[in-house]
C-alpha cells in the first residue's frame, strides 16, 4: 500500500503548468512495458486503443471485468504510476460508479480519466449530475486511502456539432471546470480544443491542470507548454501507428514463401 501511495503522489507531481508530461497511451501489458523501457515517467491507457486491441469498439463495449483484468496485468508489468482511461465509470448511477472505481484502484492504478459524455447515449451529463458522479469517484479514492489523480474529461468541444464556435463553448467548459474542481477533480481534460488562443485563455482562467489530446511533435509540445498546458495525451495515435506498421510489414511479405 505504501508503494501505491508513493506512486499516486509521484504521478500528481508530474502535472506542472507549462511543463507538460507527454503520455503515450497504451493498450496492454506489452505496450506498457515498451513505453516504460523508453524512460517514460508514467503509463496511461487509452480506452479506444484498449478496446480496439481486443476487438471491441470504444464506448464501454469491452466488459468491465475484462478491462479490469487487463489493467491488473499492466500494473504488474511496470514499476511506474498507472492511470486508466475509465470512460464514464461503466455506470450512470453514482453508487455503481463508486463500486467500479473501488475495483479499479484495488488493482494499483493511481489515476483515472472520467468523462462527462453520456456513454451509449446522447450529449453530456448535466453539470449537476456529473458533479454527483465525480463526487462518487472521489469518495471511492478517499475510501481506498489513495490520492488518486482524477482527470475530469469534458467532451464539450469533442462532441460539438461541426462548425460550432469553440469560443462560445469556452464558457460552458469554464463552468464545468469550476464545478468539477469543487467536486474533487484534480485535472481537466479538453479533447477537441485545439485553438491556441482559446486554449491559453482556458489555462489562464482555471485552477486545475489542463490536459489536451495532441501529437508528440516537439514543436507542438513546446507550443502547448507556452500556452500553459500540464499534460498531453496521444490518445489512439500510438495504437493506430503500430497497427499500420504491422499491416505494412505483413503486406511486404504476403504471398512469399
Amino acid at each position: 500500500m505504501t508503494a501505491i501511495i508513493a506512486k499516486a503522489d509521484e504521478f500528481r507531481h508530474l502535472h506542472v503548468r507549462s511543463e507538460p508530461i507527454v503520455l503515450y497511451n497504451v493498450w496492454d501489458a506489452g505496450s506498457a512495458a515498451a513505453v516504460a523501457r523508453s524512460g517514460a515517467k508514467a503509463i496511461a491507457t487509452g480506452s479506444w486503443s484498449v478496446a480496439a486491441a481486443q476487438g471491441y469498439g470504444d464506448g464501454e463495449e469491452m466488459p468491465l471485468d475484462d478491462v479490469l483484468t487487463l489493467v491488473g496485468r499492466i500494473v504488474r508489468s511496470v514499476d511506474l504510476p498507472v492511470t486508466v482511461d475509465f470512460e464514464g465509470g461503466y455506470a450512470a448511477d453514482p453508487g455503481l460508479v463508486t463500486v467500479n472505481v473501488r475495483r479499479l484502484l484495488a488493482l494499483g492504478a493511481v489515476g483515472l480519466n472520467f468523462e462527462d459524455q453520456v456513454v451509449n447515449g446522447s450529449g453530456l451529463y448535466p453539470v449537476r449530475e456529473q458533479v454527483e458522479r465525480l463526487k462518487a469517484v472521489r469518495r471511492a479514492a478517499d475510501e481506498a486511502g489513495v490520492r488518486a489523480f482524477i482527470n475530469a474529461r469534458t467532451d464539450v468541444f469533442l462532441k460539438a456539432d461541426p462548425g460550432s464556435d469553440h469560443a462560445v463553448l469556452l464558457d460552458e467548459a469554464l463552468l464545468r471546470e469550476k464545478a468539477y474542481a469543487e467536486a474533487g477533480a484534480d485535472g481537466f481534460f479538453v479533447p477537441g480544443l485545439v485553438d491556441p488562443s482559446l486554449l491559453q485563455t482556458l489555462c489562464e482562467r482555471v485552477t486545475l491542470p489542463i490536459n489536451v489530446m495532441a501529437s508528440d511533435e516537439p514543436e507542438r509540445v513546446r507550443e502547448f507548454a507556452r500556452l500553459g498546458v500540464s499534460r498531453i495525451s496521444l490518445g489512439p495515435a500510438p495504437y493506430v501507428a503500430m497497427a499500420a506498421e504491422l499491416e505494412r510489414r505483413a503486406g511486404s511479405v504476403a504471398g512469399h514463401p
